[in-house]
C-alpha cells in the first residue's frame, strides 16, 4: 500500500509540472505577441552631406564617419548603428568606424511604411541574407530569427509589426521575432483601426486567399487569433466604433452584408449594404433598395422601409412616397419639422439647430429647447464653455457667448483652437494679422504676418519679434521658455545680441536676427542678408556668410546647416 501511494504521488507530481510547463510555454508565447516599439528620446547622430557624399555628425557636429559614401541609414538616431554604401559594398560602423556585424551578409534596415514619424526605419531591428533567404537581427547583432524567410518588410501603418513572405505565401511576425499571423495567406493587410491613445496598437489583419471560386477574406485579431475563417467576399473593420477588444466587421458572403462582433453575428448576411453612422452609433442598412437603421446591438430600430434615408445630427429623415418621417436616435418618431436638424455637441447644454425652411441658417438651443442663439448665421460651432464659432453671411469668423453677445468681432477670415490649448487664434485678412485670445476672449496677442508655433508652450512670431505664452495663456520670457540655456537673446533698437540669465550682455548686439539656442548647443545669426551661428561661449562657430531663399529660421548642429526633408 506505502508503494501505490508513492507512485501516485509521483504521478501527481509529474502531471502537475507538466501543467506548470505547459501554462509556463504559453505565458511565455502570449507574452512574446504583445504589441512593441522602440523610443527614441534623443537624436544623437545625423545623415552629413558633403560634396554629394554622406557622413555621420553627432549632436555636437562633430563628424563620426566622413562623408565618403554613397548613401548612409541610420536605424536609430539614439544608437551608434550606420549602414554604409558604397556602390555595391555594404557595411555596418559603429560611433568608432569599427565594422560591427560582420557575421551577417546584407544588411538592410526596414523602412516603415504609411506612419506618420519622424524616423523613416523600424528602430531596433535589421534584416540579413543567407543563402538567398532573409532574417532579423536587432541593432547588438543578436539573431532574432533564422534566416527562413524570402522576402522581411514593414507592415503599413503598424510599426512594430512585419510582412513575411515564404512559400509564396505571407504571414506577419513582430520585432521579437514572434509569429502573430502564419504565412499562408496571398495576402495580409492591417485593418486601419486607430485611437489617438493607442495609435494603431489594436489594429488587427484583413487576410486573403485566392480560390478556384475568387478571393476569400478571413479576419485576424491583433494578438494573432483567427477570428474569421477565410470564406467571405470582403471583409472591412467598423474603426469608428472605438472597442480595443472587440472588432465589429462588416463581412459579405454571396453579395449579402451582415454584422459580426468578433465571432458573434450581429446582423445577418442578408443586406445589401451596411453603413455606420459614428455620431449616433448606428447602422444604416440596405435590403432589396429598402432603408433602415439598426442599432450597435443588432436590432432594428427604423423599419426597412424607406427609399432614403439621410442623417443629420441626432435625427434620421426617412423618405418614402408618402413624405418624410423623421426619428430620434432610438428609433421613435420625433415631433419636430422635417426641414429643421438638431446637432449634438461636445457639451450636453447646448445643441445646434439648422433650420432649412428658407436657405440654411443655424443658431443654438439648450437641453430644453429653449432659444440661446437666433438662427440667422450660415454655420455655428461648439468651441468651448460657453463659447461659439459663428460665421456670418460673408463668411467672416467671430465668437458668441450663449447668450448671444459677441466676444471676438464677426470680422475674421480664420479663427480655432490652437492644438492641446483653449487659446484661440484669429487672422484678418487684409491687415494679415494674427491674433491670440485666452479662455475668457481676451485678446492677449496680435502681431502682423505671424506663425504660431505650439510645444510645451506657445511661440507666436514674425521676422522683427517673437512672444510665447503658456497653455493658459499667460506671457512668458525667453529665460522661463529656455531655461536650460546659458544665454538668451536680446534686442536693443534694431539689433540682436545675446545677454545670460542675470540680463549681462555676453554677445554684442551687432546682428540683423538671431534666435535662441537649439537643443545643440547652437543659436542661428543673421548679419548683412546672410547667416551663421554662435555657440554657448558666444564664439561664432560659422561666419554669417550663408544666404538662404524662403527660410525665416535656419538651424545648425555645431558648423552644419540642418535640413529636414522626407522622413527625419
Amino acid at each position: 500500500m506505502k508503494k501505490r501511494y508513492i507512485i501516485m504521488i509521483i504521478i501527481a507530481v509529474v502531471m502537475i509540472g507538466a501543467v506548470a510547463s505547459w501554462l509556463i510555454y504559453n505565458l511565455v508565447q502570449e507574452k512574446g505577441k504583445e504589441y512593441e516599439i522602440e523610443e527614441v528620446k534623443q537624436y544623437n547622430y545625423f545623415l552629413l552631406k558633403q560634396n554629394n557624399s554622406y557622413g555621420v555628425i553627432d549632436k555636437k557636429g562633430n563628424i563620426i564617419i566622413p562623408a565618403e559614401y554613397s548613401e548612409i541609414k541610420i536605424p536609430n538616431p539614439e544608437k551608434g548603428v550606420f549602414v554604409c554604401y558604397q556602390g555595391e559594398n555594404t557595411k555596418v560602423l559603429n560611433e568608432r568606424k569599427e565594422s560591427i556585424l560582420t557575421e551577417y551578409n546584407h544588411i538592410e534596415p526596414i523602412r516603415l511604411k504609411n506612419i506618420s514619424s519622424d524616423l523613416m526605419y523600424e528602430k531596433s531591428v535589421l534584416t540579413y541574407e543567407k543563402e538567398g533567404k532573409r532574417g532579423l537581427i536587432n541593432l547588438e547583432g543578436k539573431e532574432i530569427t533564422k534566416p527562413i524567410y524570402d522576402e522581411i518588410d514593414s507592415l503599413p501603418y503598424k510599426e512594430g509589426a512585419l510582412t513575411i513572405k515564404q512559400n509564396e505565401k505571407y504571414g506577419i511576425i513582430n520585432i521579437k521575432g514572434n509569429s502573430l499571423v502564419e504565412a499562408k495567406y496571398d495576402e495580409v493587410k492591417v485593418d486601419e483601426y486607430y485611437t489617438e491613445e493607442n495609435g494603431y496598437r489594436y489594429a488587427g489583419y484583413i487576410v486573403l486567399q485566392k480560390t478556384q471560386e475568387g478571393y476569400r477574406y478571413g479576419y485576424i485579431d491583433n494578438k494573432g487569433k483567427e477570428i474569421l475563417p477565410t470564406e467571405y467576399n470582403e471583409i472591412t473593420r467598423v474603426t469608428g466604433i472605438h472597442d480595443n477588444e472587440n472588432a465589429y466587421l462588416i463581412c459579405a458572403k454571396n453579395g449579402q452584408y451582415g454584422l459580426m462582433k468578433k465571432e458573434e453575428t450581429i446582423l445577418n448576411h442578408e443586406y445589401q449594404s451596411i453603413q455606420y453612422d459614428e455620431a449616433n452609433s448606428v447602422f444604416v442598412i440596405e435590403k432589396s433598395r429598402k432603408y433602415g437603421i439598426a442599432n450597435i446591438s443588432g436590432e432594428e430600430i427604423v423599419p426597412v422601409k424607406y427609399n432614403e434615408i439621410d442623417i443629420t445630427g441626432i435625427y434620421f429623415y426617412a423618405k418614402n412616397e408618402q413624405g418624410t418621417t423623421v426619428y430620434n436616435s432610438n428609433g421613435t418618431e420625433a415631433n419636430i419639422d422635417a426641414n429643421v436638424a438638431i446637432l449634438n455637441t461636445d457639451n450636453e447644454k447646448y445643441k445646434i439647430r439648422i433650420d432649412n425652411t428658407d436657405g440654411t441658417k443655424y443658431g443654438v438651443i439648450n437641453k430644453e429647447g429653449k432659444q440661446l442663439i437666433e438662427e440667422k448665421y450660415n454655420y455655428i460651432e461648439y468651441l468651448y464653455d460657453n463659447y461659439f464659432i459663428v460665421s456670418d453671411e460673408n463668411g467672416k469668423l467671430g465668437v458668441l457667448d450663449d447668450k448671444g453677445k459677441t466676444k471676438v468681432e464677426t470680422n475674421h477670415d480664420s479663427l480655432q483652437k490652437i492644438q492641446d490649448t483653449d487659446l484661440l487664434q484669429a487672422t484678418l485678412g487684409e491687415s494679415q494679422m494674427t491674433e491670440i485670445y485666452n479662455k475668457t476672449m481676451e485678446k492677449i496677442c496680435e502681431m502682423p504676418n505671424a506663425t504660431i508655433a505650439v510645444e510645451n508652450y506657445i511661440k507666436i512670431y514674425n521676422e522683427e519679434e517673437e512672444k510665447y505664452f503658456d497653455k493658459d495663456g499667460k506671457e512668458l520670457k525667453n529665460t522661463e521658455v529656455y531655461s536650460s540655456n546659458k544665454l538668451f537673446v536680446a534686442k536693443k533698437g534694431d539689433k540682436y545680441g545675446f545677454v545670460d540669465k542675470n540680463g549681462n550682455l555676453v554677445v554684442d548686439y551687432k546682428y540683423d536676427k538671431a534666435y535662441e539656442f537649439n537643443n545643440y548647443g547652437v543659436a542661428t545669426v543673421k548679419k548683412d542678408e546672410k547667416w551663421g551661428a554662435i555657440n554657448e561661449q558666444g564664439q561664432e562657430v560659422v561666419e554669417p556668410s550663408y544666404e538662404m531663399k524662403d527660410q525665416t529660421e535656419p538651424s545648425f548642429i555645431g558648423n552644419y546647416y540642418q535640413v529636414t526633408y522626407g522622413f527625419g
